[in-house]
């Protein structure tokens, strides 16, 4: 892993969680128990062009909630610690994506502030076993312990499973763009008060 690289690991008495990112890519390999979130991570290492190593074990015969909302709480702490003081990044990131008959709208800012706002509501409760709702419980996790703001918007869609795709695939991509080196910027944090 490079300098902007993290390891996070995070136990509690409902979960055992391990997260590895690199802001610069890498290797991508997801192992949380959850599958739909498993495939869901793997887009967000492979459209974000991230080195994401996820491996989680939690109480999934209670439920994935446990474990969605702690991989989401490690994954944004490793992005925090990851990029560090944000000097030289782009800081900002925004992506549409579509995913079939699907359109998402993402945008994010490393400002240090965690906040979620999420328009991406869905008739369908489930999508094979995975519980919808888990969605908006993972991106709140990343962005209060990342420190990140996230504006989910879900433009429109028939199908769940697209939905959600497009959801993380924009993610992916708007990350990758505020996580980006900016060589105009010369190491600068990107703030007009000189601190994120």
């Amino acid at each position: 892993m490079t300098d902007r690289s993290a390891v996070i690991e995070r136990t509690t008495s409902e979960t055992k969680v391990r997260v590895g990112l690199s802001l610069d890519g890498g290797r991508v390999q997801v192992d949380t128990g959850v599958p739909f979130l498993d495939h869901m991570l793997d887009q967000v290492g492979r459209h974000g062009h991230l080195g994401l190593e996820v491996e989680a074990h939690g109480d999934l015969e209670v439920d994935a909630h446990h474990t969605v909302e702690d991989v989401g709480l490690a994954f944004g702490s490793a992005l925090s610690t990851a990029v560090g003081d944000k000097g030289g990044t782009r800081r900002y990131g925004d992506s549409l994506v579509p995913m079939e008959e699907s359109l998402t709208q993402v945008a994010l800012d490393l400002s240090g502030r965690g906040l979620l706002v999420y328009e991406a509501e869905l008739a369908s409760e489930r999508i094979g076993v995975f519980e919808v709702y888990l969605v908006r419980e993972f991106f709140h996790a990343v962005a209060r312990s990342g420190g990140i703001t996230i504006h989910v918007r879900l433009l429109r869609s028939d199908n769940a499973h697209h939905a959600v795709e497009s959801v993380f695939k924009a993610f992916a991509r708007a990350l990758g763009d505020a996580v980006a080196l900016d060589p105009r910027a010369d190491g600068q944090i990107p703030s007009t008060k000189g601190t994120l």
